[in-house]
């Protein structure tokens, strides 16, 4: 059988899985979030925290409770790195410093599990496991809570009420996450997975020499990894390892954790709004748009330039044979198309053109499908803006599934979508245009400098502010402008848009129900699927043109 065909079947198998999994998987998440049943876990839960569960609350209060755990979380993720040296199972390895501890809590609270550093000889067990691990499902959980409120805007009538952030955290682990990875962890160990609290063992290499190889806990941690789409590895290669990625069933089986909450949450979307259609519009796009970035990328890396990439029948460099290059560009665009950031090949050594769709993919927002959560309201802030242009074009007031949307929903949605590209354009210029700065830049965190050292900064700051976590691995980010201006967009990348995301939904929430009419915009028809889909790409190329044509598209053309 040829890469190709091999290739082909891959993804045919993909689309089969997801097309047979994502309804019953949005109808359970639907039911998650609407049912008045508690587990009885849930209710004591509930009693030890002080919540009243059958209360709902403001968009306001709902921010503030999400606010408030977090940074709790970072405080505790940041805390139990620095005593690391007297914690059990440290396995030796001393307090992470001070920088780096600040990044590391703030990667995995907003869901970016940036890694600045080789986690299996950085970390011991109890810090992966207590902090990054507990955070993997928290975060995640937090990111469906935020999306499920904007449903409840949309859906709700003269309602002052989004639900009840304390639920709807409690219930997306215990209902959803925490099943779902306790499956997927037995699955890859039967793969091969390794799940072990092993240490160091030393062997005798075949030459006769010694090497120190380390287990751990890597199972557990890769399924909530993938399937909460926050993809920081236990090993410094992610799931280009062996002893997290071992074949290449394994390899589709992770994709395909990182893709079902994604590509379901629009059935849960549709049914939660009354009108599966509505879903299936969603989720046509994010389809659409994941599709065609999948081809390009695949293209490109079968294709690259230069005769030795064609005679060895493609870019293979930074790639594992054991997956090939249909392998590793369904997987790098599975990975940066949701907010994972995994990788089972270096991005860093993609031809220029191949490199620059996995940093597109995180330019979008993160919407094909995008992250738990994040990329279904990224999706729907760019339906309401989608639908405000159609308005204007037939001079309608603008109406989304029976919403006005105003001034106050426009600003709102309007401040959103600039947040993501203010973060990442300030952050990579600031890192050149301040003469101190850049020469740190320059002389310690580029290896590889011109184009592609530019490429490799913008790559490290579009992964941070869209909370995405993957890297060209060239540049060296354990520094402390890296540390401190990656970990500030990461913190603003993450919050300021939920900002704007809850305010919407709860002015959304306030409005009567505008009954549909002749003139009255059908968003579940493929004209509104093709309209949205230009309105994301065409708002992306306008943003983001300029800064590509002094990076990967130059490097590229050259």
């Amino acid at each position: 059988m040829t890469s190709t065909v091999s290739g082909l079947l891959t993804i045919l198998t993909l689309v089969v899985i997801l097309a047979v999994l994502h309804r019953p998987v949005g109808d359970y998440m639907a039911w998650i979030y609407t049912t008045k049943n508690n587990w009885k876990i849930e209710r004591g839960f509930y009693r030890l925290i002080g919540v009243d569960s059958a209360s709902e609350q403001t968009w306001r209060a709902y921010l503030r409770g999400v606010l408030i755990f977090s940074v709790v979380g970072v405080f505790f993720v940041y805390v139990i790195q620095r005593i690391q040296e007297i914690l059990p199972y440290s396995l030796g390895f001393p307090a992470v410093p001070q920088g780096l501890a600040f990044n590391t809590a703030v990667s995995f609270v907003t869901n970016t599990n940036w890694q600045s550093y080789s986690p299996d000889v950085t970390l011991g067990y109890a810090v992966q496991l207590g902090g990054l691990v507990v955070q993997n499902f928290v975060s995640a959980a937090v990111g469906i809570a935020v999306a499920v409120a904007l449903i409840r805007g949309l859906a709700r009538i003269k309602s002052g009420t989004l639900g009840n952030f304390w639920v709807d955290l409690t219930r997306g682990i215990t209902r959803l996450l925490l099943p779902g990875a306790i499956f997927a962890a037995v699955v890859l160990i039967i793969g091969g997975v390794i799940q072990n609290f092993n240490g160091f063992e030393s062997i005798t290499t075949l030459t006769g020499g010694s090497a120190s190889i380390p287990g751990g806990p890597v199972a557990s941690q890769e399924a909530i990894k993938e399937l909460g789409t926050n993809g920081g590895g236990f090993y410094n290669v992610n799931s280009a390892h062996p002893f997290e990625n071992p074949t290449a069933w394994t390899n589709l089986f992770e994709i395909v954790l990182m893709l079902i909450i994604p590509f379901s949450l629009p059935r849960t979307f549709g049914k939660m709004v009354g009108d599966v259609r509505q879903g299936y519009a969603i989720a046509a796009v994010m389809g659409a748009i994941f599709a065609a970035s999948l081809v390009a990328m695949t293209w490109f890396e079968l294709n690259g330039a230069g005769t030795a990439t064609r005679l060895a029948g493609g870019a293979m460099e930074g790639k594992e044979d054991r997956f090939g290059i249909w392998g590793s560009t369904l997987f790098a665009t599975t990975s940066t198309s949701t907010s994972t950031g995994a990788v089972n090949s270096a991005h860093d050594s993609f031809t220029s053109l191949g490199g620059m769709m996995a940093l597109l993919n995180m330019m979008l927002g993160e919407i094909s499908p995008g992250g738990t959560g994040s990329g279904l309201y990224g999706m729907l802030v760019l339906a309401i803006i989608t639908v405000f242009i159609a308005g204007l074009l037939v001079g309608r007031t603008p109406e989304y599934l029976g919403k006005k949307i105003g001034p106050r929903e426009i600003k709102l949605a309007s401040i959103y979508i600039l947040i993501t590209p203010a973060l990442v354009l300030t952050g990579t210029a600031l890192s050149f245009a301040i003469p101190a700065i850049r020469d740190n830049v320059e002389k310690v965190s580029i290896w590889n400098p011109g184009l592609h050292g530019f490429t490799e900064v913008l790559y490290a700051f579009t992964s941070a502010a869209n909370n995405n976590g993957s890297a060209f691995a060239g540049i060296t980010a354990n520094t402390p402008w890296m540390n401190t201006a990656l970990g500030i967009a990461m913190l603003l990348g993450r919050f300021l848009p939920m900002v704007f995301v809850l305010a919407l939904a709860g002015s959304l929430a306030a409005q009567d129900k505008v009954p549909a009419t002749a003139g009255t915009l059908p968003t579940h028809r493929p004209q509104f699927v093709g309209l949205l889909i230009g309105v994301s790409v065409i708002v992306t190329a306008l943003t983001y043109f300029p800064v590509l044509a002094l990076g990967p598209l130059a490097e590229g053309l050259k």
